[in-house]
């Protein structure tokens, strides 16, 4: 009886170890990631480049938008060349509501999905 209740503490031992070295090394990851991440995007912070859009016409070939100082350029970007097509002005260009052209955070990408996820309550309905 003593040796099987051993054998089981043994075992809820290993099990909560497993689960604490699991989550550390979740965290440390998720930590890693920001910080990278973070460095990455304050080295390129401050320029007067940016992607706006990219349309892919084949495995090595794109169409880009890209913002250069405030001139829009359509570009296309081959495997060894790249060719200016034309500026285009930025009026012409269509944004989505709220965008200024940057990729969206992913804070509020997931707020979007999780807000269409759960249906809203109707109204007059009691739970």
């Amino acid at each position: 009886m003593l040796l099987a209740l051993s054998e089981r503490t043994d075992s809820y031992i290993q099990f909560v170890t497993v689960l604490l070295l699991f989550v550390f090394v979740l965290a440390v990851t998720a930590f890693v990631t920001k910080w990278i991440g973070n460095y990455q995007k304050g080295s390129s912070a401050g320029t007067n480049m940016e992607l706006v859009e990219a349309l892919r016409l084949s495995n090595n070939k794109y169409v880009q938008i890209i913002r250069i100082g405030r001139k829009y350029l359509a570009v296309v970007v081959c495997k060894d060349t790249v060719t200016m097509l034309t500026e285009i002005s930025e009026e012409d260009l269509c944004f989505p509501e709220g965008s200024t052209g940057s990729a969206p955070r992913f804070r509020d990408v997931l707020a979007k999905i999780q807000k269409e996820r759960i249906p809203e309550k109707e109204e007059g309905r009691d739970e």
